[in-house]
């Protein structure tokens, strides 16, 4: 099983995704400095939780949809929207015209874009995946995603202030580009059967419908619990850019290493950095060492490798024990993510697949939500709670993993006896 064997839907995905993902991280990481610099940095932290709130409820709706009409006829709308969206953020950056107003609303209507097409686009890759090959799918997604990410960042960051413009335009081209190969190559992935009558029962009917399927959800306890252990464990790594950046800023003394001197400030830098780095250079060795061990056990392992690694990084402030640390992390990590995306490909039923992955699209905003409110949190609490805290909530992510593992393990055997028959 290996690359080649993928469905060419994944293929394109893959490749494209990557291409398109290096040029993104060149330009988006760097829009809250943009509106800082035009807004101000207290407009601009009101209008980044509005885009948050804004693409998450449009999500919802997103994942009714595409169980209503399919994947790749709303994937092709969104990408359409997105294309016309970056167009008018070009011309708002233009060497003729500027209008950072015009650029939020653009940004936005591209929050809005990826909550229409996000879910569909997940619900996709497992209607055309077979049990056994996720887990090298994620694993290979993910690498790409953070070599991207890591090749755009590092560019961006030359050219993001004085090359906004051409920025722009390499992105809308890219953008023209998925919506050639989603329109002529990308083969639609789910034909639901819809009741003809199901349209004209009141103008009010879609409310109706969009309560009922996600009633369907809500009641999934298992599924409902993987999301909430996923947002509590998800919570640790957005940790780093949050309360550990804060304190490590404010309370981790200078230190000499080999000539260069670190401050807090460097050092969350460095272990952004090495995250990236660790995980670009090890996912494969990783995927292929723990491919022998039954799932339960490495997601399990991960989530305790995962929680020790941020709990020692948000007490210590020696440097070595810090990156040893993030080695630790970064392990857990890689082990957990190819795993844990692989069980929630088994949880939702087919015809509910994109209502679900939008609702596990909130493990994200929540995750991020609770790193936030951890920074407040830092200024009352000592640095000893905090780490405690943060080990609690490693805790709870592993408890409630454990308690549902017999069920996901369930659900990962019916769906491979399905694939099979």
């Amino acid at each position: 099983m290996g690359f080649r064997d993928f469905h060419p839907n994944i293929k394109l995905r893959i490749i494209f995704g990557f291409f398109s993902e290096i040029i993104g991280s060149m330009i988006f990481p760097f829009m809250a400095i943009y509106f800082a610099v035009h807004f101000g940095a207290k407009l601009t932290g009101i209008l980044l939780i509005i885009n948050i709130i804004v693409g998450a409820l449009v999500g919802f709706y997103g994942g009714y949809l595409s169980d209503r009409i399919g994947r790749k006829k709303l994937m092709v709308m969104a990408e359409v929207l997105r294309v016309v969206s970056l167009i008018v953020m070009t011309f708002a950056n233009s060497p003729w015209f500027e209008s950072p107003s015009l650029t939020f609303f653009m940004f936005l209507v591209g929050s809005i874009c990826w909550g229409i097409e996000g879910p569909a686009a997940d619900a996709m890759l497992i209607d055309v995946s077979k049990p056994r090959e996720r887990k090298l799918m994620y694993s290979i997604m993910y690498w790409s995603g953070n070599l991207s990410i890591a090749l755009g960042g590092a560019v961006g960051a030359f050219l993001f202030e004085d090359y906004l413009f051409e920025l722009f335009i390499a992105m809308t081209v890219m953008a023209i580009v998925l919506v050639f190969v989603l329109i002529f190559f990308i083969k639609e992935s789910y034909v639901p059967t819809q009741d003809p009558k199901q349209n004209n029962n009141g103008r009010f009917q879609v409310f109706t419908d969009i309560f009922k399927s996600y009633k369907t959800v809500a009641t999934d306890k298992v599924f409902i619990l993987f999301v909430i252990a996923g947002l509590f464990i998800q919570s640790l790594e957005f940790q780093l850019t949050n309360y550990i950046a804060v304190r490590l800023h404010e309370h981790m003394p200078e230190q000499n290493v080999f000539l260069w001197s670190i401050d807090g400030l460097k050092m969350t830098g460095i272990l952004r950095t090495e995250n990236t780095v660790l995980v670009v250079i090890f996912a494969a060795l990783i995927t292929k060492l723990i491919h022998k061990y039954k799932d339960k056990h490495v997601f399990l392992t991960s989530i305790v490798l995962f929680t020790i690694g941020y709990t020692a990084i948000s007490y210590f402030n020696n440097i070595w024990i810090l990156l040893l640390a993030m080695v630790i992390a970064t392990l857990g990590e890689l082990m957990r993510v190819p795993v844990q995306q692989s069980y929630l490909a088994a949880i939702p039923p087919d015809d509910k697949r994109s209502s679900y992955m939008a609702v596990n699209a909130f493990t994200y905003q929540g995750s991020m939500i609770l790193a936030s409110l951890s920074v407040t949190l830092g200024a009352y609490l000592s640095k000893e709670m905090m780490s405690m805290l943060l080990l609690v909530t490693g805790i709870i992510g592993f408890v409630l993993i454990n308690k549902i593992i017999p069920s996901l393990e369930k659900r990962v055997q019916n769906q491979g006896e399905a694939g099979v028959a």
